[in-house]
């Protein structure tokens, strides 16, 4: 099955002030985030952004922030929790949903499982995801693949989405994953 941009959009869970200090490899995290970002804007893909509690987490970390312009916010674990979220997603008409963020084995974990329920097939960026600990972070990668997720890298599903070379978006999504 290939991943067709006009049935796509990003979502990105809870990179948050209080949360991303504590992420194993979090340079690579936030490094990776901004390539998959910038690729999907040069895509034209449609990107929303969740917050886990942002009166206690804080806000999306600064680098991401131009990326947005506004959260949908959540006391759930699972982004899905959050009425109008769903509601964006299904006036978009979208059945994929690609999947940076953290934690892997928390509210990444839940909202795919979550998606998954609600007919959408989830696609997480495994390398734009991240946990505290390794051993959460990998064997909440087995689970969302158990669960029906496809697992990607963010240079893959960003060349899928572009589809073929001497474009203006090949040459930039070429520069961005150098």
């Amino acid at each position: 099955m290939r991943i067709d941009i006009e049935d796509s959009l990003l979502l990105l869970i809870d990179v948050q002030e209080k949360l991303y200090p504590h992420m194993q490899n979090k340079e690579a995290l936030s490094q990776k985030t901004v390539t998959l970002l910038n690729g999907a804007k040069a895509l034209g893909l449609p990107i929303m952004a969740a917050r886990q509690y942002p009166q206690g987490l804080g806000d999306t970390i600064e680098e991401l922030r131009p990326y947005f312009n506004n959260y949908y916010d959540k006391m759930t674990f699972s982004c899905c929790g959050n009425d109008n979220l769903i509601a964006k997603l299904r006036e978009t008409g979208c059945k994929n949903v690609i999947i940076t963020g953290i934690e892997a084995h928390i509210c990444v974990l839940q909202t795919v499982i979550d998606l998954k329920e609600l007919g959408y097939l989830p696609i997480v960026v495994s390398d734009a995801i991240s946990s505290r600990r390794q051993q959460d972070y990998e064997i909440a990668l087995r689970r969302m693949e158990y669960e029906g997720a496809l697992i990607t890298t963010v240079e893959s599903i960003l060349f899928e989405l572009c589809r073929q070379a001497g474009t203006d978006v090949f040459k930039t999504i070429s520069r961005l994953v150098k």
